[in-house]
């Protein structure tokens, strides 16, 4: 699937080759689910702490006046792995409450085994409870060490992070209706 590039303003399309995707079913309305994974903070916690995959490093995330709520919305992520500084600006393309929202970087994305992006997920009402499919379709980064890295680790990057992501709200709503 292409991504549009934004940052300077032209409409040359990138290939995106790469997809993963992950389900889980979440013990909680559509509503309740979209609510909590629309705030790009909540969503993007796996960024934000310290954990193996991410070196034993961690992202800030800034978000413009809206909160990553809109379509349009600009959010930046920022920080350094193993010593080297990272970054991206990503944009909401799509916000439709409760079923769907996704996001895609544009300008050139500084990452290390994935390049420009697309992710989101979408919510199916399944009674009281929802089917959550968080997806990602992927470039490998365009030159250098990051394209070598990308080759051998960005699918594993890629399953991590959306199944981090889907995991991070089964397991929010399961501990919620237990009380804890």
């Amino acid at each position: 699937m292409p991504v549009a590039d934004f940052s300077s303003g032209n409409s040359r399309t990138f290939a995106l080759p790469f997809h993963f995707e992950c389900s889980v079913v979440v013990n909680a309305p559509a509503e309740a689910v979209f609510s909590r994974l629309d705030d790009p903070r909540l969503l993007s916690a796996h960024m934000s702490r310290s954990s193996w995959m991410m070196a034993g490093s961690q992202m800030a995330i800034e978000l413009d006046a809206s909160g990553g709520r809109a379509v349009g919305a600009a959010i930046r992520l920022s920080g350094r792995v193993l010593g080297i500084g990272l970054s991206l600006e990503e944009v909401v393309t799509e916000r439709k409450p409760p079923l769907l929202k996704a996001w895609e970087t544009t300008g050139a994305p500084r990452l290390l085994v994935i390049g420009r992006y697309r992710m989101g997920y979408e919510i199916t009402p399944k009674g009281d409870a929802s089917l959550l499919r968080v997806f990602i379709d992927y470039a490998l980064p365009e030159a250098g060490p990051s394209r070598w890295l990308g080759r051998m680790f960005g699918s594993y990057y890629a399953r991590w992070c959306t199944q981090r992501m889907a995991g991070d709200a089964e397991e929010y709503f399961r501990t919620a209706r237990q009380g804890g």
